[in-house]
C-alpha cells in the first residue's frame, strides 16, 4: 500500500529544511524553554522536517528532543515531557512550512485563466497542494502528487482529502485539464479507497463536455468509493467576459438547469436506496437558474458541501427562520440597503421580507450589482467588486449604513477583490458600511440593529 516509515524519512531527509520560528504563544511550552521569534526549529527527535504535517506528527508524542538554533547561531537541545497532542505554541512564518505548489493543469473551466489583468500577483496562482486540502478544504486534482506525496498521505493517514473529479472518463478528463497525465490520476481515488481514507469530490460542469450522459457516468463510477466518497458536489463552470483565445464553452440555460437537477435527483434516489445516503448533489446555482423550490434541510445531509455553494440558502432560510421566531418584534426604525449579486437577490428579497413582518418599520432595500468587472454572466455575490458597487450606488438613498455580505471581501481583511478596501467604498457613497457574516441570525440583527 505505501513504503515503510523508515523509507519516507530517508526520502525525507534528502530535503533538509529548516523553519523560522515567527511567533511563540504566551504560556505555551516553547514560552517556558525560552525559545523566541526568530530561532530556527531544526529537528524534532533528530527527524528533519519537510512541511507542516511532519511538524504535527512529530510533535505529538510525549517525550521530545527539540534542535533550536538560536539567533547568534547557538544550537540549543531541548528535552520535552508533556501530554500526548499537546501544543508546542509554535507559530512559523509559514503556515505549510513549505513552498506553495502550483496547478499544472489548463483547464477548460479555469477561473483564474479568465482574469483581467493588473490584479494583484496572488490572484493569478493556481494552487493544486494536497496538503491544503487538509488545512483549508482546497480541492486538488490529484495531477500534482508525486509518489512521495501519496505515501505521505497514506503514512500519515490524512482525511479527508477533497477532490477536484470532474469526469471519471480518462480521455475527457485529459481534454479538460488539458494534462495528459489527468486521467491516471483517477487510479489515486483507488488507493486513497483501499487506505480507508474519508474523500469530498466536486464536478465543475461545462456544457457539452461532461454533462448529460457523460456526468451519470462519473455519479455511477464514484458510487463504487462509498462510504469513503463522502459527498460529491455538482457546481456549474464560471464563465467571465475575459475570455479571448480560450475553449470555447456555452453558458447553462435555465432547461440545461432542468436537466442537470434532474440527472442529480435520479442518482440521488438510487444512492438512497442501496447506501443510505445521497452523496451527489447540486449547488444552489442550478436550483435558482432553473427557478425551481430548493431542497428540504434535511435533503443536504449535514451541509457536507457548503463551501461549495451547495445549500447555502437553505441553510440560511432555516437560520432566519429560527432567529425570528425567538424574536417578538417592535416598532423601531430603521433604514438601509443591502447589496448582494444578481443570482442571490430574490433570496435575500425574501429574508428581508420575513423580517419586515416583525419589523415592519424597517426599511430595508435589497440591490443587485451587476457584476461589470468580471461580465454579466458571473452573477454570485462574492465575485462583485467594490468598483461596481460604488458606480451602481453613487448618488443614491442608501439609508443609515450599506450592508455587504463578508463572501465580497479578502478572508480576515476588509479589502474587495479589486484591491478597494471598505473605507474607499464609505469615503466614495458618503455612508456606513457593515459586514455580514454568512449566516442567518447574523443576517437578522445585521438588519435590525
Amino acid at each position: 500500500m505505501c513504503g515503510s516509515g523508515m523509507e519516507i524519512e530517508v526520502r525525507m531527509a534528502k530535503k533538509l529544511q529548516e523553519h523560522i520560528i515567527k511567533e511563540v504563544l504566551p504560556g505555551s511550552i516553547a514560552e517556558e524553554l525560552e525559545i523566541e521569534a526568530g530561532d530556527v526549529l531544526v529537528s524534532i527527535n533528530e527527524q528533519p522536517i519537510k512541511d507542516v504535517f511532519d511538524y504535527r506528527y512529530l510533535s505529538e508524542d510525549e517525550e521530545l528532543v527539540l534542535l533550536i538554533r538560536k539567533q547568534d547561531g547557538e544550537e540549543w537541545e531541548l528535552e520535552i515531557e508533556k501530554d500526548a497532542y499537546e501544543d508546542l505554541g509554535l507559530v512559523f512564518e509559514d503556515g505549510l512550512m513549505d513552498e506553495y505548489r502550483s496547478c499544472r493543469n489548463k483547464c477548460i473551466f479555469c477561473f483564474i485563466d479568465q482574469m483581467p489583468p493588473g490584479m494583484r500577483d496572488t490572484l493569478y496562482f493556481k494552487d493544486d497542494d494536497a496538503r491544503l486540502s487538509f488545512l483549508q478544504g482546497n480541492y486538488i486534482t490529484l495531477t500534482n502528487l508525486s509518489e512521495e506525496d501519496m505515501e505521505r498521505i497514506l503514512f500519515y493517514k490524512l482525511s479527508p482529502i477533497n477532490i477536484s473529479v470532474h469526469t471519471t472518463n480518462p480521455e475527457l478528463r485529459c481534454k479538460m485539464l488539458n494534462n495528459r497525465f489527468a486521467g491516471d490520476a483517477l487510479d489515486k481515488i483507488k488507493r486513497f479507497y483501499d487506505a480507508g481514507l474519508e474523500m469530498n469530490g466536486q464536478i465543475v460542469l461545462c456544457k457539452g463536455y461532461n454533462d448529460g450522459e457523460e456526468l451519470e457516468r462519473t455519479i455511477h463510477d464514484l458510487t463504487a468509493y462509498l462510504p469513503l466518497m463522502q459527498s460529491v458536489s455538482v457546481v456549474p463552470m464560471g464563465m467571465t467576459k475575459f475570455r479571448d483565445n480560450l475553449t470555447q464553452v456555452e453558458p447553462f440555460t435555465k432547461e440545461d438547469a432542468v436537466e442537470v437537477i434532474g440527472i442529480i435527483k435520479k442518482w440521488q434516489e438510487i444512492i438512497q436506496k442501496h447506501y443510505g445516503t445521497r452523496m451527489i448533489h447540486a449547488s444552489d446555482e442550478w436550483y435558482l437558474l432553473a427557478g425551481l423550490p430548493l431542497p428540504a434541510e434535511e435533503e443536504y445531509e449535514g451541509y457536507p458541501q457548503l463551501e461549495n455553494g451547495v445549500g447555502m440558502v437553505r441553510s440560511m432560510n432555516e437560520e432566519v427562520d429560527w432567529c425570528l421566531k425567538e424574536l417578538t418584534g417592535d416598532e423601531r426604525v430603521r433604514k438601509l440597503t443591502l447589496v448582494t449579486g444578481t443570482l442571490a437577490e430574490p433570496v435575500i428579497r425574501e429574508q428581508v421580507e420575513k423580517i419586515q413582518k416583525k419589523y415592519p418599520k424597517v426599511d430595508a432595500k435589497v440591490v443587485a450589482v451587476r457584476n461589470d468587472f468580471f461580465g454579466e454572466r458571473i452573477t454570485v455575490a462574492g465575485l462583485v467588486t467594490a468598483q461596481d458597487i460604488i458606480a451602481q450606488l453613487k448618488g443614491k438613498e442608501l439609508g443609515d449604513v450599506l450592508l455587504i455580505p463578508e463572501v465580497m471581501l479578502r478572508n480576515g481583511e476588509e479589502v474587495f477583490l479589486d484591491d478597494l478596501k471598505i473605507s474607499d467604498v464609505e469615503k466614495a457613497l458618503q455612508t456606513r458600511v457593515g459586514i455580514v457574516k454568512s449566516d442567518g441570525e447574523a443576517f437578522v440583527h445585521a438588519v435590525i440593529e
